[in-house]
Order: C-alpha cells, then structure tokens, then sequence
C-alpha cells in the first residue's frame, strides 16, 4: 500500500510514523507513506496557500491551486495508479473500523490535510473521492486524523502485526469491543485470572471470550449492539442481562 499525505505541517508526522507498526511495515516494505508539503507546490515567492473567504466571514481558506498541483504531482510519481484521495475534515463522514477496512483494500490513498477555516469547496467538488472526519469536535488541521487514519489502515495490511489474527480480534472487527484480556502472573495481589482461561480447552475459551465480548459491549457501547450479528441464545443473554440491569 502506498499512501500520500499532503500537509502544510510535513515536520508533525517524524515521530508517530518512526515508532511502533507503522515504522516496522515501511521497514518490511508492506506500506509506503511519502508527505508533501504543500507550500511546495506554491507559485508565487510567499508560498501562499490561503485566501480570504468570498463573501466575508472570519477566518482563512485553502486555496484550490496548490493542492491540485500537489495531487497532480503525486500522479506523476505513481503513474498507472488509481489513488483515492481523501479530505480530512470536520465535515465529512465519520471514520470507524467498518470504513477502514473497506478503505485498507486501496493500494493508493492520498491523504489531504485541511486547514485554517478550511478548503475551496471546488477541491471537494473536483478533485477528492470522499470526506472523513475522526469524530464529532474541530482540531486545528488533518495531521492528526490523518495519522489516525494511516495507524488503522497499516494495522489491517497483511504481515503488519506480528499474528496474522491479532487485527481480526481487535474491537469494533466484529461489531463488538474486544473481550477481556489478561497475562502473567495468574494471580495478581489476590485478583485471579479467570479459570477457563487457564483451562487449555479452547472450545470453552472461545465461547467465553464471545460471550464477555457481548457483555462488555452492552455494559459500555450498548448502541454497537443494534448491528451486531447474534445468534438466539446470545440475543437471550442481553435481554436477561438488560432485564436485570432494571
């Protein structure tokens, strides 16, 4: 997967990609991230990138020019690809796990940062395939959703984890939060692991683990449960438990 980001403020994403999974899949060579900054792509000797709003009105606009030059010039550096490029912006859809692994099966994303008061809607009328939002408040730029993004999308490239499994059990994968989990020591200042866990009958492992999954998600994010595919006996576990939550 290759993805670009385009960015007013390339210095933000040194750290958060040189660290962690995102460092070790650009290191394997299952993802490529290249940041551009969009001042480059300017043509006068300000390196103007924003405009004063038509119509009045606080605040500054990104200007369409550079940032069509910018995808222009990623083409150029990727020639035969089909990127799907995508405004980060308060404005756009809500971004969840359902919308990550639909966008993880693109080879090419293109990551457009904005800014100020915002962008010339003529980029998002012309030029980007889709708008996305991290969550309903306003930041100051797309740098961090879009670091947000790309951590969700290289968790789901294949051989970014070290289990091959590890990302198909991670919570919202399933439509539920993840169940419970513990590790050594198996009792920890009298608090115990639970005993099946121990148990070695994966059967019954399972079978816990879904069910914890079920109650966490009904005790925590109950909303998640609406769209969750359950079967009869575990509908039946959530109207009991509902029942004696009463």
């Amino acid at each position: 997967m290759r993805i670009d980001i385009l960015t007013l403020f390339p210095g933000m994403f040194n750290g958060p990609f040189a660290e962690s999974i995102v460092r070790r899949a650009a290191d394997r060579g299952l993802v490529t991230i290249k940041i551009h900054d969009i001042r480059d792509y300017t043509t006068d000797k300000h390196h103007t990138v924003d405009d004063y709003p038509y119509g009045g009105g606080g605040g500054m606009v990104m200007k369409p020019d550079p940032i069509f030059r910018a995808v222009e010039a990623v083409l150029a550096e990727a020639p035969g690809t089909s990127p799907f490029i995508i405004l980060l912006s308060p404005q756009g859809r809500l971004f969840n796990q359902a919308l990550a692994q639909k966008l993880s099966h693109h080879n090419h994303i293109v990551l457009l940062c904005g800014h100020y008061e915002g962008v010339d809607e003529r980029v998002g009328e012309h030029l980007v395939n889709d708008e996305i939002s991290i969550g309903d408040y306003v930041l100051s730029g797309g740098e961090l959703p879009a670091m947000v993004v790309v951590d969700a999308l290289v968790r789901l490239v294949p051989g970014a984890l070290g289990s091959a499994t590890s990302a198909w059990e991670d919570s919202h994968m399933a439509g539920l939060l993840e169940y419970p989990q513990y590790t050594r020591p198996a009792v920890f200042r009298d608090w115990v692991v639970p005993s099946v866990l121990l148990s070695g009958n994966h059967g019954e492992i399972a079978r816990w683990r879904r069910q914890q999954a079920i109650l966490r998600t009904l005790k925590r994010r109950p909303d998640l449960l609406e769209k969750a595919q359950l079967s009869a006996a575990e509908s039946r576990l959530v109207a009991q438990t509902r029942e004696s939550q009463i």
